[in-house]
């Protein structure tokens, strides 16, 4: 069940939020802004129900804390609030807010927007997770491959290792990582393995991603790269996608 932070010092307004939302989402409520950001670094939010007006200060402060907060601003924003000028909203939607809904409110539009931002975010979150090189798909969190012009978009079963070695080089297309580099970032500073056993790993890596292969490159005394050829007719990209790997 998804979870909503309602910050509201009226108890009217929280009884009229809990009976719009109708048991569909588990709602805790914070009277202040000093008592929400609390719980907001305590606990997971899936969406956050905001007021302008509140006992310690104004909702407007709390929206930019969590914009500035690489962990928090990622949580959608509603303000809910009786401040409905076109100044008011224009100030809500500058300091990050993903919508802005005027009291009196309709329980039906609050629930279908609240429903409209957690299906977005869900969405984006899904998006961030994939990237897409030619017909290879990655996904990060099944931690799968999948060809996609093969029967069935077959997939290709590539051990830990294998994986992590084809997400630390597309997360970065061109650059060229020493073995080194990735004995550290794939087996951990204090695994104590042979650089050699990065080619051996990369040669099977290769093999299980033909017709691919040749977009892992080696590069003689350095390492490997992942490069792609604009004029290559399987190169369609979306390595954009991939901003969130790491």
């Amino acid at each position: 069940m998804n979870k909503i932070l309602l910050v509201e010092d009226s108890i009217d307004s929280y009884q009229l939020v809990e009976r719009a939302l109708g048991g569909a989402y588990e709602i805790q409520w914070a009277q202040n802004l000093h008592d929400a950001f609390q719980m907001v670094q305590g606990g997971i939010f899936d969406l956050i129900l905001l007021d302008v007006m509140l006992p310690d200060g104004e909702g407007y402060k709390l929206c930019s804390v969590l914009q500035a907060d690489p962990a928090l601003s990622q949580i959608p924003v509603i303000f809910l609030t009786a401040k409905n000028s076109v100044s008011d909203k224009v100030l809500g939607f500058s300091v990050g807010a993903d919508d802005y809904i005027p009291k009196p409110f309709d329980p039906l539009e609050l629930r279908a927007r609240i429903e409209a931002k957690l299906r977005k975010k869900q969405k984006d979150a899904t998006q961030s997770d994939i990237i897409r090189i030619g017909d290879i798909e990655i996904n990060k969190s099944t931690q799968s491959v999948c060809i996609k012009d093969q029967p069935n978009n077959e997939r290709i079963e590539l051990t830990p290792i294998e994986f992590k070695i084809l997400l630390m080089l597309t997360k970065t297309p061109g650059k060229v990582f020493s073995r080194d580099e990735i004995l550290s970032h794939v087996w951990g500073e204090n695994i104590h393995v042979y650089t050699r056993s990065v080619d051996t790993h990369v040669s099977k890596l290769r093999k299980k991603i033909a017709p691919f292969s040749n977009y892992i490159q080696s590069v003689h005394g350095s390492g490997y790269r992942f490069h792609i050829d604009k004029t290559d007719p399987l190169a369609k990209t979306d390595i954009g996608l991939s901003s969130r790997l790491y």
